[in-house]
């Protein structure tokens, strides 16, 4: 009975007392922007390793954009075996630029090496550098729509939470948990409140140049496996930085199955725990309270703890609509998210036996936890 009730407890305050974080409310299409009188300058960065199968979308929707002012596109190619930087420079298109990069130097992820390459090689009359992972696609008006926000309430950063793809059964299953997950852990109403925290989506962020330089650069970040949220805390002490839900960018890489999904998550997942045992142990007892033991209560127990089960179980299915809404899945996925939270919390574990065997934050060949750690 007492276990219901502090789990019952737990999902009344993440419900009404957590920024409202499930509601999705903080959408780019919300609270438009004024146009601004002039349109700043801005270069595109993009770090791209291995990325032959997507990169020609993500070019091809960045020379489609219809910003007015001057832009311009720098891919670095960081060391890719599969022709990455030869398709780029096949498109010959005007404003695009492909880099080269260089061998990755001791204490930096890879990612963040290339983007450091890129922000040096952009102009150094850029106002905003245009931070965007290969593996997303953008339409035309995106560059004008995040510069508009920027400028109207002069951000230091602007970042988009790319749709993710949702259409293979794994997809369905986890990847609109992926992102309720992510705002429970950082609401987007509260990042964007000028004394709540900071964090980003990495896979488009709109990056005021003055305000990198003034915290210290891409260098300052430089081991961060999660990079997106530490360049937001860190962006985030220098002003004003914003968040939201898009339908204009989406990630073009496919998740087929559960183990494509399972290693996206354990990728950075003990890295969110800071790589701490103790914590990685708290976290699993968490999880077990918060969305395992409700299902248990709800169909084994009796009397008032199967009440406080059931009710537990039906909060956490109805906070999960809005975002199945978002992504236009059945709403019978939140009866599920006990399950699905156990395939997350397996991920983790992973991701920690992964970091004690020496390859944790493997991607594309590299492990790259240790730079974090």
């Amino acid at each position: 009975m007492v276990i219901g009730l502090l789990s019952l407890t737990i999902w009344l305050v993440l419900v009404f007392a957590r920024h409202w974080f499930w509601l999705a409310r903080e959408r780019d299409t919300r609270d438009l922007p004024p146009v601004p009188e002039q349109w700043p300058k801005v270069v595109a960065v993009v770090p791209a390793r291995d990325e032959a199968e997507v990169i020609a979308e993500l070019i091809g929707s960045l020379i489609a954009q219809d910003y007015p002012g001057d832009f311009r596109i720098v891919l670095v190619d960081d060391s890719s075996s599969d022709g990455t930087g030869r398709i780029a420079r096949r498109l010959d298109a005007e404003r695009l630029d492909v880099v080269a990069g260089l061998p990755l130097p001791a204490g930096w992820t890879g990612k963040l090496w290339a983007v450091r390459q890129g922000v040096e090689y952009a102009n150094a009359t850029t106002a905003y550098l245009w931070l965007t992972d290969a593996d997303i696609a953008h339409a035309p008006d995106t560059l004008r729509t995040l510069v508009a926000r920027a400028e109207s309430a002069e951000l230091a950063l602007v970042s988009l939470m790319a749709k993710l793809r949702c259409e293979t059964i794994a997809e369905r299953m986890l990847i609109p948990a992926f992102v309720f997950f992510f705002q429970m852990l950082y609401p987007f109403g509260l990042v964007n409140r000028s004394g709540g925290p900071g964090a980003a989506a990495g896979g488009c962020m709109l990056v005021r140049r003055v305000s990198l330089e003034a915290a210290g650069g891409i260098a300052a970040i430089r081991g961060a496996l999660i990079d997106d949220c530490a360049l937001g805390a860190l962006l985030k002490r220098q002003g004003r930085i914003w968040i939201g839900l898009t339908d204009r960018s989406r990630s073009i890489r496919r998740y087929d199955t559960f183990g494509s999904v399972a290693a996206m998550i354990a990728r950075s997942a003990y890295a969110q725990l800071r790589y701490s045992p103790a914590v990685l142990t708290g976290t699993i007892l968490g999880l077990a309270l918060v969305y395992f033991t409700p299902p248990l209560l709800g169909t084994l127990a009796d009397g008032p703890a199967r009440a406080a089960g059931l009710a537990a179980w039906l909060m956490m299915a109805i906070a999960l609509q809005p975002m199945l809404a978002f992504y236009r899945r059945s709403p019978l996925w939140g009866l599920l998210l006990p399950l699905i939270a156990a395939f997350y919390a397996g991920c983790t574990l992973l991701s920690a036996w992964q970091h004690i065997r020496g390859r944790g934050g493997m991607w594309k060949g590299r492990a790259q936890a240790a730079a974090d750690g």
